[in-house]
């Protein structure tokens, strides 16, 4: 089951991006929503260089391989995922998706089964960990780490979150946001 979890934000991320658009413009806060009207105007017009300077880091478990194959596919983050040539994935978790049912579930699970035992019988034989990965699938449980700008967040969101996104990576963009919001209401709450 997936789980996401922020674990690390610039602190007053919105106070930040503000205070950073004033630098340009060398001005000051004049009233108390100030800060508020700024970032909503700095992001409907598109200036969202300010917005690089606030980040997030989330941890993210639960989620297929597959799911982190498109994930690190967003350059402008960083990333720290648990390794398979490292850990032992004898007995691996995987994640079914949602339209995989019936008999189709069965299959599915046979073929995981299938999986689990080619990887323990290569580790029998011989075969170190980091070369006997090769027969895991993409349905594989991972957990990862990942560190985006605010920038890259709403650019992340947009195309993630969107209904044509695949189910998973949909998922856990719809599950940042909400997060994000909790922290940065302005600069998010168009999304």
């Amino acid at each position: 089951m997936m789980e996401v979890k922020i674990v690390s934000h610039t602190p007053n991320p919105e106070q930040l991006i503000a205070s950073s658009a004033r630098i340009c413009y060398m001005s000051e806060a004049k009233t108390a929503d100030a800060d508020k009207t700024l970032i909503r105007k700095l992001r409907d017009m598109g200036h969202m260089s300010q917005f690089e300077h606030a980040v997030a880091t989330f941890d993210v478990s639960g989620v297929s391989r597959a799911l982190t194959h498109q994930l690190v596919r967003h350059r402008l983050a960083s990333y720290s995922q648990q390794s398979q040539r490292y850990v032992d994935e004898q007995g691996f978790s995987y994640v079914i998706p949602p339209k995989v049912e019936g008999r189709a579930k069965e299959v599915f699970e046979e073929a995981m089964e299938a999986a689990r035992k080619s990887y323990e019988k290569l580790k029998e034989l011989g075969v170190p960990k980091e070369d006997a990965r090769f027969v895991l699938p993409n349905a594989c449980e991972t957990r990862i780490r990942v560190t985006m700008n605010f920038r890259e967040l709403r650019h992340f969101i947009k195309l993630r979150g969107e209904a044509g996104a695949q189910w998973e990576i949909r998922e856990l963009a719809q599950i940042m946001l909400k997060q994000l919001k909790e922290i940065a209401p302005n600069a998010f709450d168009d999304l």
